[in-house]
């Protein structure tokens, strides 16, 4: 990849090295090289989340792009998988999200999807990057060749609810529902989808202020939502992060219910019916051996990618597979999503709870898990470090070791973060203990390296 897009699009610290001029150039860039393709102008849509810098950087873009003859298609505050699923259905050339995911606040980040709904491909990306960095101006349109808003964002967001609603039959009735929406874009869509159902359902962190994004709340805080669950006695605890790509799970007595588990019981149900393509899930190597003792109980293979939900669905357009994802919550329904959805993961999990008739808890331990701990060590921001420390010989060495102690009762897995100076060091063993005692070692050795 290059100097600005990385796994998952640009992130950055808005006003450090995320900037309105940055994004007023990136929106240039994508629209000058979309045109240099089709040899027309295009046509973009472009969707946010609720971070207080989100505006800035839409306005940003949208400058860009018309500038040099683009036209835009304004989603507001939307869904990640929308803007995919809206760029699709509205046959635009690209979509553009505005967004750093499960970040906090200060971050933000751009990210495009082509016009059929998957990230966009590291060829063009590097394109769109080789015009931002050389610094030459690009050319400015004039008079009618200027770029034009397109307007329609109301009953696009519908057509996405809409969508997502005819994923299920069934209504989930009878089920009590309580969803954290971290203060984030499903806070502009999940009470609509929600009122089409019958479910009882109830909403917190549902009202964003540009800096509650993902605050203490979302996929990646937990600890609210399980005490109300139980507090309350809902059915099930359901959260989003910040752009709605992710969906995690909290059953009836506060547990957390992952990605590896969503997608061991949705897998499950779409064998039943004959509708998981070669019998395989596509999971990542950050995903639990619990998993794959599931899949070898139930005659399901699995198949592990690099992290990342796009690695995942490479893997899945590549050899035609219905179902995978990330443990941290990403899972992609082929049939109905080009990338991670996390309504969409929702409504699919509800389904198969209501119709079971079952709690929670016991469908979750169909997939067991195995102690996993997982610790980030953060670096300095410089250019080239995760690189040296990753490729260090004594680390490898060390890594090396610790696998054959193992003796396949256990495993090491450490790895740069693809978006910010951090390298994860996760480690799963038969005791919490003795998971912890390994990562600990080996966050010495990575800081002293």
């Amino acid at each position: 990849m290059g100097k600005l897009f990385g796994t998952d699009g640009i992130r950055g610290v808005v006003g450090e090295n995320l900037t309105a001029d940055l994004a007023y150039r990136v929106g240039q860039a994508v629209s000058t090289v979309l045109e240099e393709e089709l040899g027309r102008a295009p046509v973009m849509t472009i969707g946010k989340d609720t971070r207080i810098s989100s505006d800035m950087l839409e306005s940003a873009l949208m400058a860009g792009i018309c500038s040099v003859g683009g036209n835009v298609i304004p989603l507001g505050t939307i869904p990640t998988p929308a803007v995919a699923f809206l760029t699709v259905q509205e046959q635009a050339d690209a979509g553009i999200v505005i967004s750093a995911s499960h970040n906090p606040f200060e971050h933000n980040g751009i990210k495009v999807f082509n016009s059929k709904g998957y990230k966009l491909p590291d060829e063009t990306e590097l394109k769109v990057e080789e015009k931002i960095l050389s610094g030459v101006p690009m050319v400015e349109k004039k008079g009618f060749a200027i770029g034009r808003r397109l307007h329609g964002m109301r009953q696009l967001k519908k057509d996405y609810i809409h969508h997502l609603r005819s994923s299920i039959e069934s209504d989930l009735s009878g089920l009590r529902i309580l969803v954290d929406c971290a203060c984030g874009a499903a806070s502009a869509t999940a009470p609509e989808l929600f009122g089409l159902l019958n479910a009882h359902t109830e909403f917190i962190a549902i009202e964003p202020d540009g800096v509650n994004i993902n605050d203490h709340c979302g996929s990646t805080h937990l600890d609210l939502l399980a005490e109300k669950v139980v507090a309350g006695g809902y059915d099930i605890g359901v959260a989003f992060d910040g752009d709605a790509d992710r969906c995690l799970l909290v059953d009836e007595k506060g547990h957390e219910i992952d990605g590896d588990q969503i997608m061991a019981i949705c897998g499950l149900e779409l064998k039943k019916q004959g509708r998981l393509s070669g019998n395989t899930l596509v999971a990542t190597v950050m995903s639990n051996i619990g998993l794959k003792e599931f899949g070898n109980a139930n005659g399901i293979d699995l198949v592990c990618t690099s992290v990342g939900d796009r690695n995942v669905l490479e893997k899945m357009l590549e050899c035609d597979y219905a179902l995978g994802g990330e443990q941290s919550g990403h899972t992609i329904f082929r049939e109905y999503a080009t990338t991670g959805d996390g309504e969409l993961t929702a409504l699919q999990f509800l389904q198969v709870l209501q119709r079971s008739g079952r709690k929670a808890s016991e469908l979750a331990s169909v997939c067991p898990k195995y102690p996993q701990v997982l610790k980030n060590v953060k670096l300095a921001n410089v250019a080239g470090l995760k690189e040296r420390i990753m490729a260090d010989p004594t680390l490898r060495e060390a890594m090396a070791k610790q696998e054959a102690a193992f003796n396949g009762e256990g495993r090491l897995l450490i790895r740069a973060s693809g978006t910010e100076p951090l390298i994860r060091v996760m480690a799963e063993a038969k005791t919490r203990e003795m998971a912890e005692s390994v990562v600990d070692a080996f966050v010495d050795l990575v800081n002293a390296l």
